[in-house]
């Protein structure tokens, strides 16, 4: 059978081509139709608009899925697994045009690379026909890379927990915020979860960012018996887990339009607190779909850059926990040792004559 000719996609004023565009990217579901390579970058284009205030001036990690999406398919967990069919994408790829622009950003190692920095659509146009379905922006602008503009909160389901529960508790972390004099902006994960985003001041380092989400997680927790900050799952149980350490640095999440690579193509996709808390289903909101909701201009965050808030108040409330003595919280294991920082070790198979009074493992 002989290959179909390359394919031209309109992005802004420039023209993309893209490379085998009848590729089977997501297979046909009882409810959706199959999905084109073209169709995902025909997509991005539809959601440009808004897809660019969610990743525009931000360093971005690619998550690439190059052969599509299917059973069993799965992403690489780290450098040397070379067996998985998707991968997550640090460094701007090879072969780049010369109108994608990077940023330097820096790894917790203190490594450094050049990430893709989106300033237009024709740059996310690009990353698609690369196989790119989701965008994972840091939350930072490249004027001051080490300096967060947003607070993320992830509402990250455990077993046995159902998404109406989820929204439940973003409700929950709506009311806090406005008692502190804060607006939170939802959007769906594109699967069972929520994210809770706050354009703040960028003049904080991303430990009091983090150190905010854990002050804001454990407010929540004592407020709600179904919310946890339990890092190791063992601990969690059917409880909705508030994944504080997505606020580290180079720790990202989906953007807002970003695709997931589960069957449908559903999208992470913003949403007014009213349609959260009458979403049934966040299946319904995907690739065929929600181009619909942004056609006239108009979208659930057009609001959210007119203030930026200060995180005195959520710092406030970690200082308060560590006055009562709630201390630091685990790291992510690939971070190098921080101080104040728990043992690393799960708790079920920690001993206690093997570690000292700081955390640290005995000889």
């Amino acid at each position: 059978m002989a290959k179909t000719p390359a394919a031209v996609v309109t992005a802004g004023d420039r023209e993309v081509r893209v490379s085998s565009p009848d590729r089977v990217i997501y297979e046909a579901t009882d409810s959706t139709p199959e999905v084109t390579k073209l169709m995902v970058a025909e997509y991005f284009v539809a959601v440009g608009e808004p897809l660019m205030r969610a990743l525009g001036e931000r360093p971005t990690a690619l998550e690439r899925w190059p052969s599509g999406v299917r059973e069993g398919y799965r992403l690489a967990t780290g450098p040397r697994d070379n067996d998985a069919e998707a991968f997550y994408q640090k460094r701007v790829p090879k072969g780049a045009p010369d109108y994608l622009e990077s940023v330097e950003i820096t790894f917790p190692s203190g490594r450094t690379a050049e990430e893709v920095c989106p300033t237009e659509i024709a740059v996310p146009v690009w990353c698609a026909q690369m196989g790119t379905l989701t965008f994972h922006p840091w939350p930072v602008r490249r004027a001051a890379v080490d300096h967060p503009d947003e607070l993320r909160i992830d509402l990250d389901p455990q077993p046995g927990t159902t998404f109406t529960d989820v929204v439940r508790v973003a409700g929950v972390v709506r009311e806090l915020l406005a008692e502190l004099g804060m607006t939170g902006y939802v959007k769906t994960s594109g699967n069972r979860g929520v994210h809770v985003y706050v354009r703040i001041e960028p003049r904080w380092e991303f430990t009091d960012v983090r150190h905010a989400a854990i002050g804001l997680g454990r407010e929540l927790a004592r407020r709600d018996d179904q919310v946890t900050t339990a890092w190791w799952k063992e601990e969690r149980g059917e409880r909705i887990f508030v994944d504080y350490n997505q606020n580290n640095r180079d720790r990202t999440i989906a953007s807002a339009y970003s695709l997931r690579p589960l069957p449908g193509a559903p999208v992470s996709t913003p949403v007014t607190w009213q349609e959260l808390a009458d979403l049934s289903d966040p299946r319904g909101l995907n690739l065929f779909t929600v181009p619909e909701r942004v056609a006239d201009g108009s979208h659930a965050w057009a609001g959210m850059d007119e203030e930026a808030f200060s995180l005195e108040p959520l710092l406030e409330l970690w200082q308060a926990q560590v006055d009562a003595g709630e201390g630091e919280l685990s790291f992510p294991p690939d971070y190098p040792k921080m101080p104040g920082e728990p043992p690393r070790v799960q708790p079920s198979k920690k001993v206690a004559e093997h570690w000292d009074d700081d955390g640290n493992r005995r000889d």
